[in-house]
């Protein structure tokens, strides 16, 4: 069984009610292209163009999903792994501080209350940077350790993961060109733009024109160019746990250096994995996952990660996700 293969109206773990098969049919569809019209949603999936409307509309309005457009992020955009030690008891208070800050899209806090995994953009101010690592952080008596791990190569992104509801010659039929974002200069129309499809990444170009204020034609013209460039990008905003995917892990693994690109790529290309990245330190190879539960997330550990030279495995079970992109 895939691992995202679930039954609609059932109960997880967690209590959240996940979502039928047709329904994360559609979210999948959408993960290739938020953007794509009703009449082809339907056609690749199957369904009637009415029936799509209607199971969008129905998960836009309970919450349950959301489509956002959001600005790629430039090419050169560095990032560190920071895991951050804590005492018992004192952990919110410097959760609330890390996940106020700009520079820190992703933050998680393990199960067991003591640890905290976060991913800092080193792109802009060193010395803000180093003051958190050097000062701050270190200064707090909450804090026991700190370390940070530089990433050297991203094998898959939180915004590359795709639930598995789709055949190859699905997802091939949704998904657009592929290319790298344009180096070039945003300007104010073009914010604008990417602002008013923060909030809902369908929104048409004469909805978007009337909120910013500017000529449809022009929205419209830019809008298309920023997609074509990969300078905009859309995503689905949904809780794994709707998916039926209810374990949450982070997993960080040593790896001999003639093996970790082809154990990166491979498990970049696992079903489960949402973030693979290779990074400096003794755990050179760190992936995050969801899973629907513990038995399969000790099937990944005693099976999938097997015969790809791994040398150690270290297993984060991640009780809060605090931030995330979207």
């Amino acid at each position: 069984m895939k691992h995202s293969e679930v039954h609609g109206g059932a109960f997880g773990p967690g209590g959240a009610d996940v979502l039928s098969a047709a329904d994360q049919r559609l979210i999948a569809a959408l993960q290739c292209d938020g953007r794509a019209a009703a009449e082809r949603l339907a056609d690749v999936l199957g369904m009637s163009t009415r029936e799509v409307h209607r199971r969008l509309a129905a998960l836009t309005r309970q919450g349950a999903v959301r489509i956002r457009g959001r600005l790629a992020h430039p090419p050169d955009l560095g990032a560190v792994q920071l895991r951050i030690r804590v005492l018992r008891g004192r952990l919110d208070q410097i959760v609330a501080a890390l996940a106020a800050r700009d520079d820190i899209p992703f933050l998680d806090v393990s199960a067991a209350g003591d640890e905290i995994h976060a991913v800092q953009f080193t792109r802009g101010s060193a010395a803000q940077r180093n003051r958190l690592l050097f000062e701050q952080l270190p200064a707090t008596s909450a804090v026991t350790s700190v370390e940070a791990q530089t990433v050297l190569h991203a094998f898959r992104q939180a915004h590359e993961w795709r639930l598995d509801m789709l055949d190859p010659a699905e997802r091939q039929a949704l998904t657009p060109p592929c290319v790298a974002p344009a180096r070039r200069e945003l300007d104010e129309v073009d914010r604008a733009i990417a602002a008013a499809l923060a909030e809902d990444g369908r929104s048409s170009a004469s909805a978007v024109a009337e909120r910013t204020g500017h000529p449809a034609s022009t929205i419209r013209r830019r809008l298309a160019a920023l997609l074509a460039e990969g300078v905009l990008r859309t995503e689905v905003v949904v809780d794994p746990r709707r998916l039926g995917l209810h374990v949450d892990a982070n997993v960080w693994l040593q790896v001999p250096p003639d093996r970790l690109d082809a154990a990166g790529r491979t498990l970049a290309a696992h079903p489960a994995v949402h973030g693979a990245l290779a990074g400096t330190g003794r755990s050179n190879l760190s992936v995050a996952l969801w899973v629907p539960d513990t038995a399969a997330l000790y099937r990944f550990i005693s099976e999938d990660l097997t015969g790809l030279g791994i040398t150690a495995a270290e297993t984060f079970l991640v009780g809060r996700a605090v931030k995330r992109p979207g």
